[in-house]
């Protein structure tokens, strides 16, 4: 049970939006301040963005329009006395400034409580250098490193390691200050910027094309530990996440790599001692089981939000309901009431994360995509295909696509460079490429995308085909009355391929623009877009090829903070 001792708490909130820290820490920290008010705890809130749920009325009962800073918290504390503080939900910003207030002695002053993760674990995971230690003590693989307090000894360390390096800046958002350095040169550069976010940079060996791999584990104080979701990034290692288009759950892995990285994330979680909830990314050699931890994120990130609601596990506010004491065994599950929340949520579906970037918006700013994050935002899909998951999400990230495929003729220079230097457009670069007959295996030597994904967009591409075979089939049809079309219709192929393109994520915008129905690709004298997708629309009803509905395992009663989710699918 729960530390009936505390009876206020604080919570240090999400701060200004920003590229690298943006919504979902606000998702997190509002989850984590419905599950104190549920157990009757008086919530204090820091902060200074009034545009987030957290701080609407009723959520918290105290909101400071604060910055998340220890000068300012630590007035706060003065004042309003709390019994605990929560760290893990506002983010970087929150996670250091705690880190402060505790060096600065400031929570012992004032007998307040870290609840969750004990700081010094989170300083273990912040701090490259002894995180690296820390995971040597129980012969877990690091990205052979060195940390780094001055040019000097960034270029030292660069030269023994051998190019190409990437240097990272500890205690950053969003891989701010990161970067991949081939030659001196650029490393200098790099260094500078580093050094202008953080006193400490690590100097690590590159592993540019490993796979990137992610694992969300929840541990109680009890030191019971279960894996609420894996997910997988599309791009390769060198990459940033947030720039990524990212899978739940993985798709290329084996069964004996995806047991081993989980085995290996527990073991984790449970030396540095986690309470809560945590993210642990891993690189993975593509042609062997090797690896590499890269990092533990000790708070509710990015991943996370994701990965709850991918999963319908409410993580944050389990994770707040721990931090007060709690065992898993404790917490009911969402679905049966009866059961404990001490289960791994088992997905029939894939979940597709993708970035969403506003470029144009900012003169100047470098197009490509690298270690330290663009993005502005994401959006999420939900579908039983991975293919099908891609083409709604792509509908979604503003760029004025139609999916993978029908799009507008994007014009590329260079098709062989735009693939092995990515841009924000990249995904559409690799469209492009398959249309103009470039082979899957082409395609992965340049950009080092996992085969298995470029097989799923090349059959994309293979049904998009296989509809333009069909036009003089369709200009008959639309020829035809109601009786007549049904029958016309119910041709054993076409009806086929009609109801595969909708499995697969076609819209009917999209079939009907590769059908050309109604001469809409001819935009001066066809049919306007929106009434060819009517159309098509009308064609596979008639057909009888529907959407079922379906639901993400959560239940909105039990779990307040938590949202049901519903997603269409033709499977």
């Amino acid at each position: 049970m729960r530390d009936e001792r505390i009876k206020k708490v604080l919570l240090l909130g999400s701060g200004a939006l920003k590229i690298g820290q943006a919504g979902e820490f606000d998702y997190s920290g509002s989850q984590a301040l419905k599950a104190l008010k549920e157990e009757g705890i008086q919530t204090v809130l820091i902060n200074p963005n009034i545009a987030t749920v957290q701080t609407s009325a009723g959520v918290a009962d105290t909101v400071y329009f604060q910055p998340v800073q220890a000068d300012f918290v630590e007035r706060i504390i003065e004042k309003e006395r709390p019994d605990g503080i929560l760290l893990s939900f506002g983010g970087q910003t929150a996670l250091n400034c705690g880190v402060e207030l505790y060096q600065r002695g400031v929570l012992e002053k004032y007998g307040v409580k870290v609840l969750g993760t004990p700081v010094q674990a989170i300083i273990d995971t912040e701090d490259r250098d002894l995180f690296v230690k820390r995971l040597d003590e129980i012969d877990v693989k690091t990205i052979k490193s060195e940390a780094c307090s001055t040019v000097e000894e960034v270029q030292r360390a660069a030269h023994e390691l051998g190019f190409p390096v990437i240097l990272r800046a500890a205690y950053a958002l969003g891989g701010l200050g990161s970067g991949f350095c081939d030659n001196e040169e650029e490393l200098l550069t790099q260094a500078e910027e580093a050094f202008s976010f953080s006193p400490q940079v690590l100097v690590e060996k590159s592993l540019k094309g490993w796979k990137e791999i992610e694992y969300e584990v929840v541990r109680d104080r009890f030191d019971n530990c279960i894996t609420v979701c894996n997910m997988e990034n599309f791009d390769p290692l060198g990459i940033h996440t947030g720039e990524s288009i990212v899978v739940a759950p993985s798709q290329t892995l084996t069964n004996s790599e995806y047991h081993k990285l989980r085995a290996l994330a527990i073991k984790i979680i449970r030396h540095i001692g986690i309470v809560g909830e945590c993210n642990v990314q891993y690189a993975l050699d593509p042609a062997s089981e090797d690896y590499r931890v890269i990092e533990v994120n000790a708070r509710l990130s990015r991943s996370s939000a994701l990965a709850s609601k991918a999963t319908g596990y409410p993580l944050a506010f389990v994770a707040a309901k721990l931090g007060l004491g709690y065992g898993l065994f404790d917490l009911k599950n969402s679905v049966t009431k009866t059961t404990s929340a001490f289960f791994e949520p088992a997905l029939d579906y894939v979940v597709v994360k993708i970035p969403r970037w506003d470029l144009t918006k900012f003169h100047g700013v470098k197009r490509e995509l690298g270690s330290s994050m663009k993005s502005v935002g994401e959006v999420m899909a939900i579908g039983r295909t991975f293919e099908e998951s891609l083409q709604k999400g792509l509908r979604m990230i503003g760029q004025g696509m139609h999916g993978f495929v029908e799009n507008h003729e994007i014009k590329i220079r260079d098709i062989g460079k735009s693939l092995h230097e990515p841009t924000d457009m990249r995904i559409f670069v690799v469209s492009k490429a398959l249309k103009m007959g470039y082979s899957v295996e082409q395609i992965h030597q340049l950009t080092m995308i996992d085969r298995w994904f470029l097989e799923k967009l090349r059959h994309l591409v293979d049904i998009d085909q296989q509809l333009k075979e069909w036009r003089s089939f369709t200009a008959i049809a639309e020829s035809l009355d109601p009786g007549e079309l049904v029958e016309y219709l119910d041709v054993m192929e076409f009806t086929h391929l009609l109801r595969e393109s909708k499995i697969y994520g076609f819209s009917d915008f999209q079939i009907a623009r590769a059908l050309n129905v109604g001469n809409c690709c001819e935009s001066d004298h066809g049919m306007s877009m929106e009434k060819a997708g009517l159309t098509v629309r009308e064609w596979r009803k008639a057909l009888g090829i529907v959407p079922v509905v379906n639901q993400i395992d959560t239940l909105a009663a039990e779990y307040p903070a938590q949202t049901n989710y519903l997603y269409l699918s033709y499977l």
